[in-house]
């Protein structure tokens, strides 16, 4: 399928959002497709990665990095979003160290080599995705059965809201995932060389 709203050249975008894009290329190696999909809005760009920033590198509460991505690949896959699954599976392999653990919550989490506060973390997620409407005090209860506090489970149905408008956004669009995520994470780096 081929993407609906072709990408912004480099060399067009805003200087500031220009910016981010070099520097992510530097950290990855590559320009995720997504940062120059979205920059035809420079606009909303900033208001997307923000809010992005804000919920993917909170320092605060408990949810490993990790956690923040097994609950996008999760949700993610549930919305039938390629470029999510693909893209956010491949950082939490990389976040996890397990070649696995993305295929299978992507396929389904409650088969998955996954820790029992983690089902109970996608439990809450996935509700979150598909009833939201019928959250109740017992979600919380099971919750914080496991650890979680108030600002944790804001923290996860942030992530699985925020993800679902950007599952939206890039399967509407026609958002490839670039092919350099279909190998991240499964097999390991050679000392010395870049992935």
């Amino acid at each position: 399928m081929a993407e609906r709203y072709p990408p912004v050249p480099l060399k067009d975008l805003p200087d500031d959002i220009r910016a981010k894009v070099l520097e992510v290329q530097e950290k990855v190696g590559f320009v995720p497709n997504v940062f120059l999909a979205l920059a035809r809005r420079p606009a909303e760009w900033r208001a997307f990665f923000a809010y992005h920033d804000a919920l993917m590198l909170r320092q605060e509460g408990s949810l490993t990095k990790g956690d923040r991505e097994m609950i996008v690949t999760t949700t993610s896959a549930a919305n039938q979003c390629l470029y999510c699954v693909v893209a956010h599976g491949a950082v939490l392999r990389i976040y996890e160290k397990k070649p696995l653990v993305a295929d299978q919550v992507a396929v389904n989490y409650r088969k998955a080599d996954i820790t029992p506060r983690q089902r109970a973390m996608l439990d809450f997620a996935m509700k979150v995705c598909q009833r939201s409407h019928e959250i109740d005090d017992a979600d919380f209860e099971a919750l914080h059965a496991h650890g979680f506090d108030d600002e944790d489970i804001w923290d996860i149905a942030a992530i699985t809201a925020f993800f679902g408008l950007s599952n939206r956004l890039a399967s509407f669009s026609g958002m490839q995932p670039n092919a350099e995520f279909y190998l991240m994470g499964r097999v390991p780096r050679e000392k010395g060389k870049a992935a």
